[in-house]
């Protein structure tokens, strides 16, 4: 079973960070400069999802513009399968919709998880576009 909490301590957000890494630099070749960046430490608000106390998921939100932009959602390779991405998803609508942090939440999914996103009610806006070598597409879902 996930537990998702709000990443608040540096510790916290260390293990974020190199769930991060391990997904996007190591497992699809992102660019360190690309994965980590100056919204990390100064606006983003980051969930980690655990199992048994072991770091096995994450996911930031951004407040841009009266919408929560999620981003970086990952989940560590042995842990893919059992639902994580769904409910650290849940967690971060959940989170958003409790405290009114925006009206719309938006996120730009990398293609082969498009299915994923349109099964938690977000919904295609706009052409397939790239980033970092891999297509996207932005999404979105009202609060």
């Amino acid at each position: 079973m996930l537990t998702v909490k709000l990443a608040k301590t540096p510790a916290e957000r260390d293990h974020c960070y190199l769930l991060r890494i391990e997904t996007f630099v190591r497992g699809q070749g992102v660019p360190m400069s690309m994965e980590l960046d100056d919204h990390d430490e100064a606006d983003a608000l980051h969930f980690l999802g655990t199992e048994n106390d072991l770091p096995v998921a994450t996911a930031r939100i951004l407040l841009i513009d009266g919408a929560a932009k999620i981003q970086r959602v990952a989940v560590v390779e042995s842990s893919r399968g059992k639902g994580y991405g769904r409910d650290i998803m849940q967690a971060m609508i959940d989170n958003v919709t409790e405290h009114r942090r925006a009206e719309a939440l938006v996120l730009d999914a990398q293609t082969h998880a498009f299915n994923f996103y349109e099964r938690l009610g977000f919904v295609a806006e706009g052409d397939e576009f790239d980033d970092a070598g891999i297509p996207h597409r932005r999404m979105r879902r009202t609060v």
